[in-house]
């Protein structure tokens, strides 16, 4: 089997093509793939900080959430 070499513009450009048509062909699973990121991002980040604000009752919660009057 013979070795082929690519300088660094050629690697460049093949990967940069082959992203592109994966991105086409794939498109609802990498949209998918991005909300659920951007979900793991938000999360981690309200949980951090969820970690360094007072703690609030559970009453207070719930009545925030029940129906308004």
């Amino acid at each position: 089997m013979s070795e082929i070499t690519l300088n660094p513009d050629q690697l460049k450009e093949i990967l940069k093509s082959a992203i592109i048509e994966l991105l086409r062909d794939n498109r609802e699973e990498v949209s998918e793939f991005l909300a659920e990121l951007i979900e793991d991002v938000a999360m981690e980040r309200a949980i951090a900080e969820g970690e360094t604000t007072e703690l609030t009752s559970r009453n207070s919660i719930f009545q925030l959430l029940g129906p308004k009057v």
